[in-house]
């Protein structure tokens, strides 16, 4: 068991405890954006391969590398000119685009979980900092236990990752609530391979062409592509009218006319049926129901387009088999 630090982001000296920790091999749960992430020195295999250890992640699964900025992913990956055109314009920012790894380039094989791809992202925050202060990418995955709900706060990483991790850096509650969009480009489409806050319907205005969706059934290409993850305790029961007796409900828009007085206990996304407002409430709702004593959860309908895409994407795989 590790001691696990924990620091005030806004604190004098927060950054280079970050630095310190990072520099000597450590992991630190770090707020961006999205979520917050395990992060570790990204050419460090030992760091790196604390990752998988302290998650619990499958070592096929790769990591997201963050970059300070486009220079900086030009030295570890080949771009073409659509990705190159995504970068400069989502940078920094939610989009993660997996790339052609250049090879012996400094970043330990592990991140790339066996693939000659590698995904890169240039976060926005305090954590874009640390990263140019170290010079070279960062590692971090959400900070969770593997196929667990990912954390929107630093309360979340230590319910997990507590005695398992050296620093958590609490920045308070993150912005956005869902992780990055992930894609790759061809000659002719974007394939979506993660839905995330930055929707397919913006970066096709982007580039002027589609925007394709992966299948289910294709092999791991990217980060967040498990069947099941994202998962509390309880079983989850997608598209309900009304709770059942004895479940928690998750609701989205206005609430049922009845069912609520026999629910276990209640969470509305967004009671005006904001998608922005829901996404950033999803994990929060779904950890303050993780608890071994809350065996069922049951989640109103939520609309598919835009956001909504990705909040839906998070829920399935919330409540498939496991």
């Amino acid at each position: 068991m590790r001691t696990t630090r924990r620091i005030d982001l806004k604190d004098d000296g927060a950054i280079a405890a970050l630095l310190m920790c990072l520099r000597e091999g450590g992991l630190a749960a770090v707020p961006t954006e999205t979520v917050y992430g395990l992060a570790a020195d990204a050419a460090n295999g030992q760091a790196v391969a604390g990752i998988f250890e302290a998650k619990g992640r499958p070592r096929f699964n790769p990591l997201i590398c963050h970059v300070s900025d486009l220079a900086m992913a030009e030295r570890y990956a080949r771009f073409d000119d659509v990705s190159r055109r995504l970068a400069e314009r989502f940078w920094p920012g939610p989009l993660t685009l997996v790339l052609p790894a250049i090879p012996n380039a400094g970043l330990h094989p592990l991140v790339m979980g066996g693939l000659d791809t590698v995904a890169l992202r240039a976060p926005q925050g305090p954590f874009r900092s640390v990263i140019s202060a170290l010079g070279r990418p960062i590692a971090a995955p959400s900070a969770n236990r593997s196929g667990r709900v990912s954390p929107t706060t630093a309360e979340h990483v230590l319910r997990t990752l507590e005695g398992r991790i050296d620093l958590v850096a609490d920045g308070g509650a993150t912005e956005e609530g869902l992780e990055s969009t992930i894609v790759r480009a061809f000659d002719d489409h974007i394939r979506l391979l993660r839905p995330g806050t930055l929707t397919a319907e913006r970066i096709e205005a982007e580039v002027g062409f589609p925007v394709l969706r992966r299948d289910e059934s294709d092999a791991i290409s990217a980060p967040g592509q498990l069947l099941s993850h994202y998962a509390p305790a309880g079983r989850v029961r997608l598209g309900a009218r009304a709770p059942e007796p004895g479940e928690y409900w998750i609701g989205f828009g206005p609430e049922p006319d009845a069912g609520l007085e026999s629910a276990g206990g209640s969470f509305n996304l967004s009671p005006s049926g904001d998608l922005r407002e829901a996404a950033s409430r999803l994990f929060a709702a779904l950890s303050a129901f993780d608890a071994p004593e809350i065996e069922r959860i049951a989640v109103a309908s939520i609309p598919s387009d835009g956001l909504g895409e990705a909040i839906n994407d998070r829920l399935r795989r919330a409540a498939a088999d496991r």
